[in-house]
């Protein structure tokens, strides 16, 4: 499983349109292959920075839904409305017992 956070930061005059943009794209984000779920969230403290969280079944599958069209798309919409470059990042859960906190080097 992995768990993906992207961080973006817009301009206080974007912001609007990307929560269209998103409302308008979530539904098919969550039909590809292997999306377990997308998130929106918003920091209290800057309204301006929206970050996704989603899960995927795979590195795999967040590959072929990141090569898609609609992906390229969808972010190239997506960046021209960012006051800062984006920030991501993909993590496993290494809180359960199946995942081994020794082979990631604790």
């Amino acid at each position: 499983m992995i768990y993906r956070f992207v961080k973006m930061n817009f301009k206080p005059e974007s912001k609007a349109q990307f929560l269209e943009l998103f409302r308008n794209s979530v539904d098919r984000i969550e039909a590809f292959e292997g999306c377990r779920m997308v998130r929106l969230l918003e920091q209290t403290a800057q309204p301006d920075t929206l970050m996704t969280y989603s899960i995927w079944d795979s590195e795999d599958h967040l590959d072929r839904y990141r090569r898609s069209d609609f992906f390229k798309q969808t972010w190239t919409a997506t960046k021209a409305l960012f006051a800062h470059r984006a920030e991501a990042w993909s993590m496993v859960d290494i809180s359960t017992e199946s995942h081994s906190t020794q082979s990631y080097g604790t």
